[in-house]
């Protein structure tokens, strides 16, 4: 009985790959693929005719997100110390004139005695100055001891100023140090409002004068910058269309305008710079730094459409599936060879030909399992 049962089994396999195997749904025929109806309609598949559309004519290029200089600000020290504090991390945001860091150094001290010593000197070379100009006016003193004072009180003078300046770029104030209320920590505040983009600063770490201690970047500003090829760049205009692409974080496509075109060639490349304003509503989702994609519309034209996904790649080459004939419950369709143009997000354009035109039937959908 168990012999039986299987030698059934094994008959019903056989039986059922063959009818599999008669229900190979392609089949190519005289360098023509076939189709049966049932399976062109079980497989979804449409044909349609191409289509005038209007499409984008468009340059493309690439580049990044960037800020304009006034809005970018690398902060270092006038004179070199130590970080004493800190609490502000990459990404914290900050207002112009906030403290961001102290630093200390005995040199600050420095600075701030010898200021005092030249405030001291200063009273009385001024003094001396106008005593003797008095006197030189009055025909009592001679001009050598006028030109002597006024020498002596103009020099001190310079040296004063200078090491005021220094303390002013320290933020220091000189009023506090000539009441005798030496320091030697100074406080670092926020030139520009922004975001921390970039924090170097640990406590105890030393920080020289050429140090970037941290950065910060306004990103209310953000703005495209794009590399223009030379050989496109007489098209590019004030006002032009943007959209963009950030391909290593969304799919999202984003609008910008043409705002200024560069006016000199930059680089091995040959590039022109072009700046590209965004809509404030995308600048939110946006970083500084970040690669873009972008395709700038110079004009627009009419021309024949079909969908992308009707057109088959192979290596250089492009193909779509014409609609030879639809006789006896079969389709046949011939690959056919065409030359595209423009693109959108959905259709691409083919240029007409002996083959394809307006009234050429074209397999639009199901192409994918067709022609693999």
């Amino acid at each position: 009985m168990r012999r039986i049962i299987y030698n059934f089994a094994i008959i019903s396999l056989l039986f059922s790959c063959k009818d599999a195997k008669t229900e190979e749904p392609l089949t190519k025929d005289g360098g023509l693929t076939t189709v049966t109806t049932a399976q062109f309609q079980s497989s979804g598949m449409e044909i349609a005719s191409p289509v005038e559309q209007d499409f984008d004519v468009v340059i493309n290029t690439s580049g990044r997100i960037d800020v304009p200089p006034q809005n970018r600000a690398k902060v270092t020290s006038f004179i070199g110390g130590y970080v004493k504090s800190t609490t502000l991390l990459v990404g914290d945001k900050v207002t112009k004139g906030q403290a961001l860091l102290t630093l200390e150094n005995t040199e600050y001290l420095d600075i701030q005695k010898d200021y005092l010593e030249v405030a001291e000197q200063i009273k009385y070379l001024k003094s001396e100055f106008e005593r003797q100009k008095t006197l030189y006016d009055e025909k009592i003193s001679s001009q050598k001891n006028y030109l002597k004072a006024e020498s002596d009180y103009r020099k001190t003078l310079g040296i004063y100023q200078s090491l005021r300046s220094k303390l002013q770029l320290l933020n220091i104030n000189p009023s506090n140090v000539e009441k005798g209320k030496l320091t030697s920590i100074v406080t670092i505040y926020a030139p520009i409002t922004g975001d921390i983009v970039i924090m170097n600063a640990n406590v105890g770490m030393p920080v020289a004068p050429s140090d970037v201690i941290l950065e910060i970047v306004d990103t209310n500003h953000l703005h495209l910058e794009l590399a223009v090829f030379e050989k496109d760049i007489l098209k590019v205009k004030e006002r032009q269309k943007i959209t963009f692409t950030v391909p290593e974080a969304t799919k999202e496509v984003f609008d910008a305008e043409v705002h200024l075109v560069g006016k000199s060639i930059e680089g091995n490349d040959r590039t022109i710079n072009v700046h590209g304003h965004l809509d404030d509503k995308i600048k939110q989702k946006l970083l500084t730094g970040m690669f873009v994609e972008a395709k700038i519309k110079i004009n627009s034209k009419q021309g024949l459409a079909i969908p992308v996904d009707a057109l088959i790649i192979e290596g250089n080459k492009n193909f779509v599936l014409l609609l030879d004939n639809d006789k006896n419950n079969i389709y046949s369709f011939k690959k056919v060879a065409v030359t595209v143009g423009e693109k959108s997000e959905k259709t691409i354009e083919i240029i007409p030909d002996d083959q394809i035109n307006t009234s050429s039937k074209i397999l639009v959908k199901g192409v994918f399992d067709l022609a693999n």
